[in-house]
């Protein structure tokens, strides 16, 4: 049988950029030995790349000298409208070479890797992907919509107030108001950003407006949430598909502030490892009891976002009172989390082949629907003229 090729799609216009890159490179290395790889880089400038050097984590220390190693690529469809992966810069008296493709693994962190566009792009060349769809994507991105949707099925989430940088201009000391209204401390996060960047922890309303300055850097849309205290912070991952998902064994990140910042996920320990290299203690250390309800809590979270392939759910654990909170999920964790699914008797090269198999049941159900409904419309409307179209003007 020869191989299925996997198209390993990373990098993005994106702050987290260089955490994207050593995603992919350990799931590269991690691939089940049935399947080949073709990497596809998007580079901080948004054009694409392909070749072997991409495969080398030593070239990605210079980023401009990489490129000009690599082939400009695009997403076609060859001449039987299959989807392939097609090299744009080739001799002009030879066709573009061109790579099939059977399935795509995307390894972006933020920006429009995670959000569901890269996704939709996926979806329009028929392409099977893993991870969350179009929808999933894009809630799990908005840490305030995901939120929301928290709340209209009753899990637990903090008090907050957000709102978008217009807002800001016209109304500051009303939203300072608001925001003051939860009491200090706070913290201030841009909505569609992950690995902590521009986060913030605020203890007055000075601080708070320079947060808040700041993050706008990164997000037009900001929120400001409650600060729990004493907080511990408590992460799950979740395998599967809406209908159908399990949860791993908890972990207990170790930060050296009152939250986990990017320099505690990704420059402590071997950087080369990104999140599997941060401080942790695993599993948790909580109760039965409580770390039953987390797990549970994270599944129907997972379900009610419509994720799918594998994510991961931070939770805040007020350690007095005992109560949990939905903080936020990641539906491309970093390292794809698998040193929990490695404490739950699965390891790397597992996971990654279950994320695939997920990810091309979910394909097959979908084209297995019905996509097109035929009908006589154009021809009809043709035989009228423009004229006949309603609330059209003729010119």
């Amino acid at each position: 049988m020869p191989k299925k090729t996997v198209l390993v799609a990373f990098g993005g216009v994106s702050p987290e950029h260089e955490v994207a890159v050593l995603t992919a490179m350990q799931a590269i290395q991690a691939l089940p030995t049935d399947f080949q790889t073709i990497p596809l880089y998007i580079a901080k400038s948004g054009k694409w790349f392909t070749g072997e050097v991409l495969l080398d984590l030593e070239q990605y220390k210079d980023l401009p000298a990489l490129e000009r190693k690599t082939v400009p690529c695009t997403l076609a469809r060859n001449d039987a409208g299959q989807a392939v992966l097609m090299e744009t810069r080739s001799a002009f008296w030879s066709k573009p070479r061109t790579h099939p493709v059977h399935i795509v693994l995307p390894a972006f962190h933020g920006a429009d890797g995670e959000n569901g566009a890269f996704q939709g792009i996926c979806e329009l060349f028929g392409l099977p992907y893993a991870g969350s769809g179009v929808m999933g994507s894009a809630l799990g991105m908005n840490k305030y919509a995901a939120k929301q949707i928290c709340r209209a099925n009753g899990f637990p989430v903090v008090p907050d107030v957000a709102f978008f940088e217009p807002e800001w201009s016209e109304r500051r000391d009303e939203i300072l108001d608001r925001c003051s209204e939860l009491s200090f401390p706070l913290y201030v996060k841009p909505v569609s950003l992950g690995s902590s960047i521009g986060v913030a922890r605020v203890t007055d309303r000075q601080s708070l407006i320079l947060a808040v300055e700041t993050a706008f850097r990164y997000d037009h849309h900001i929120i400001v949430e409650k600060a729990i205290h004493p907080l511990r912070e408590i992460n799950c991952s979740v395998l599967g598909s809406p209908d159908q998902c399990k949860a791993s064994v908890l972990e207990q990140p170790v930060g050296s502030d009152a939250f986990l910042s990017f320099q505690d996920k990704y420059q402590r320990g071997d950087a080369a490892k990104g999140m599997a290299s941060a401080d942790r203690l695993i599993p948790a250390p909580i109760d039965e009891e409580k770390t039953g309800q987390i797990r549970a809590l994270a599944c129907k979270i997972f379900t009610a976002l419509e994720c799918s392939g594998v994510a991961r759910l931070d939770f805040l654990l007020n350690d007095a009172s005992g109560e949990v909170f939905f903080n936020e999920i990641n539906t491309i964790p970093g390292s794809f989390s698998f040193y929990l699914w490695d404490k739950s008797d699965m390891n790397f090269t597992e996971l990654l082949g279950e994320i695939l198999h997920i990810a091309e049941e979910r394909h097959r159900r979908q084209t297995g629907r019905v996509r097109s409904y035929e009908t006589n419309l154009l021809s009809e409307k043709a035989a009228r003229g423009i004229k006949g179209l309603k609330g059209t003007k003729a010119r």
